[in-house]
């Protein structure tokens, strides 16, 4: 069976300001849905990145008394650093203003369109949002103030570069409903669907080099006019495939993730959903390059019910990189994955992080880890045959499936217990949850699914108390005994599962859990804090303490069968090419 070819993006963000947490969420989201195509055997490729290009890190610059270059350089080095922060595993990370693929690729594109005869030179006036890097029409202002930033736009004549959006209504609008550009949730779809039907309308797509304070990319053939920032940036979906080079043969980055790829899916967050939904498939069309597949559209978190942006700064309590390096990343990941609704913004607190991490983690998943592999140790010395795999399951990261996986399980595995069906029925449901949930982009319905294995199995616990069974044996009850060996033989089996399915929401629990529940060896090892409760202080001040706790519980050296392959956050060696 060939592999479904799927390429997934995130959107880059200006660094004029360090990286919130709102900007975490699509990039979690986005690591999600790569590792678990990667599990599920597709061949994926994970990009994100920095754009460096806009007039807003030119201001910021000029604020801080530095120049672009060094802010810009700065910044885009924090936002790169999330990878290790949280956990990440994209494949590439473009930056706009120093990668030497990106220009070229940009210059191209702009080419293209120009030979489409889509390209023109007027003359305009119009309100500019240098937050949004947009113009507004007045009916398209909150009071007159822009919608997304609550800040008066200015009003800007200049002559510019304008793309004649205006004759591509029809078709966008025929990729839309057709299904072929899909965009989730259907609320957004809708939203673009009217902006469309009232009409669209030519758009400026340069800026003069003195407005651009002379950063960015030259309009080719126009030394007096710079690309427009989102012209610019947009490129990068591309521009990252090698797009400006001259040859596309068959191991070319292009042909192979864009022009042949199965699926081309852009996450963005619902404030820049019309540059992503209706300029850049316009753009594309005009040059004669396929659309994406499918758009899917986050809404924002807010911090005490307002919206988190770079330029108000960001908070002790919003700083994604300072947020996991006090909890660590499962905690934030898990809040990201856990709470915030597939509709509808959420608004996040430290406090709101804590309790999800403290109920979940701590008190669910690590409480039933700890019972089950002391029970292990005291009752068997660490020695247990854990139950069959369920089909369609498996206790390998690297496998879906154990049907794939080897070693094969051993011969005399005990049977199920007949009274672990509610438990059993939860281990099958769950990859079947997690891939239609991950296809609805519901990351709260996908780990529901995986933690209803959770749920049951300390159901199990409460209600077969092992405990009980062990001490009956020691009494010399030996159906006490044979009863306690499935028991157990089926929580092992629920904690490998669990391992294998928790994976791709969080990658470095999973590995630990994996580990604590690996009897390749003969024997599960001893038995370790899987995810110390963090305590409920006030932050900051919990800062100490939680380092402390989960620094007391490392990932575990990898084993052969425990690490899946290209999970790690290494880039890969084809990530250019």
């Amino acid at each position: 069976m060939t592999a479904t070819r799927v390429y997934l993006s995130t959107t880059i963000p200006y660094v004029n300001g360090r990286p919130h947490i709102g900007f975490a969420l699509e990039l979690v989201q986005a690591d999600v849905l790569a590792r678990h195509h990667r599990r599920i055997g597709d061949d994926v490729r994970l990009q994100s990145g920095t754009d460096d290009n806009s007039l807003k890190n030119v201001l910021a610059a000029e604020t801080e008394g530095i120049s672009t270059r060094e802010l810009v350089h700065r910044n885009a080095n924090t936002f790169a650093a999330l990878r290790e922060h949280l956990s990440l595993s994209f494949d590439d990370f473009i930056r706009t203003g120093s990668d030497p693929r990106h220009r070229p690729g940009v210059e191209r594109l702009w080419r293209a369109c120009e030979a489409s005869g889509d390209l023109y030179r007027k003359t305009y006036a119009g309100l500019y949002c240098v937050g949004c890097e947009q113009f507004y029409t007045p009916s398209e202002l909150t009071e007159g103030t822009c919608p997304e930033h609550g800040t008066r736009p200015q009003l800007v004549a200049e002559e510019n570069w304008f793309f004649r959006l205006s004759g591509y209504a029809d078709r966008l609008r025929d990729e839309i409903i057709s299904g072929r550009l899909r965009i989730e949730p259907a609320g957004r779809r809708n939203e673009v669907l009217g902006f469309i039907a009232g009409g669209l309308e030519d758009f400026s797509v340069s800026r003069s080099v003195a407005r651009a304070r002379g950063w960015g990319i030259p309009v080719p053939g126009d030394p007096t006019q710079v690309i427009y920032v989102w012209w610019d940036a947009l490129g990068n979906y591309i521009t990252a495939l090698n797009y400006g080079s001259g040859t596309r043969g068959a191991g070319h980055a292009y042909r192979r993730w864009w022009a042949e790829a199965d699926r081309r899916v852009h996450l963005v967050g619902k404030g820049v959903l019309r540059f992503h939904a209706v300029y850049w498939p316009a753009i594309l069309l005009s040059a004669g390059e396929p659309l994406p597949t499918e758009i899917l559209v986050h809404d924002y978190l807010t911090v005490g019910g307002d919206r988190i942006s770079k330029s108000a700064g960001t908070g002790a309590g919003n700083d994604p990189a300072e947020l996991a390096g006090t909890f660590g990343p499962d905690a934030l990941r898990w809040w990201l994955l856990r709470d915030v609704p597939r509709v509808g913004d959420a608004d996040f607190t430290v406090d709101r992080l804590i309790a999800r991490a403290n109920e979940d983690l701590a008190n669910g998943l690590g409480n039933l880890v700890s019972r089950v592999v002391t029970l292990v140790h005291s009752a068997r010395g660490g020695v247990i045959r854990p139950c069959p795999c369920p089909a369609g399951t498996s206790r390998w990261l690297g496998s879906p499936s154990d049907s794939t996986a080897a070693p094969p399980w051993p011969q005399g595995a005990p049977a199920w217990p007949q009274d672990s069906a509610a438990l059993l029925a939860a281990i099958e449901r769950a990859p079947g949850i997690v891939r239609a949930a991950l296809a609805d982009f519901d990351f709260r319905a996908a780990t529901a699914g995986v933690w209803a294995i959770v749920e049951q199995a300390n159901r199990y616990v409460d209600a077969t108390q092992p405990w009980h069974l062990a001490r009956a044996e020691r009494a010399g009850d030996q159906a006490a005994g044979e009863r306690l060996d499935g028991v157990l033989g089926a929580l092992v089996t629920a904690c490998q599962v669990l391992a294998a399915e928790i994976w791709p929401f969080l990658p470095d629990l999973a590995a630990r859990l994996a580990a604590a529940c690996n009897d390749s060896a003969g024997a599960l090892p001893a038995p370790r804090p899987l995810f110390p409760r963090i305590e409920a202080r006030q932050y900051p001040a919990t800062a100490p303490v939680a380092i402390a706790k989960v620094a007391a519980s490392p990932p575990p050296k990898r084993a052969d069968r425990t690490a899946l392959s290209g999970a790690g956050t290494a880039a890969r060696p084809d990530a250019a090419g």
